[in-house]
């Protein structure tokens, strides 16, 4: 019964937390890719699904992929969360055909 239970769980590579100071600095643990940035938007991903922040003048002031380690800077808004398999579902034909 208890190999069941494991292998039931999804397993997280590395630890995902996230530390925002007065909306002004974020940190974040578990990021295993940065897909898209400019200064409104960014978007990494996670073990645990896509993170989309949202926000005005956000800078990334620190990115070690080895680490999963992402530094931003600048006024945070949003931090929205995807599923991952709500993103792969929805892949690069859905895109296109909106």
């Amino acid at each position: 019964m208890n190999g069941i239970k494991e292998s039931n769980q999804k397993s997280v590579k590395c630890p995902h937390n996230l530390t925002l100071e007065n909306r002004k600095k974020l940190i974040i643990s578990g990021v295993t890719d940065v897909d898209n940035f400019d200064d409104k938007s960014i978007t990494a991903s996670t073990d645990i699904g896509k993170l989309t922040i949202k926000g005005e003048n956000l800078n990334i002031k620190k990115l070690s992929l080895e680490l999963g380690d992402l530094e931003v800077e600048g006024k945070v808004s949003v931090l929205s969360y995807t599923d991952n398999n709500f993103t792969s579902s929805h892949g690069f034909f859905s895109k296109l055909f909106k």
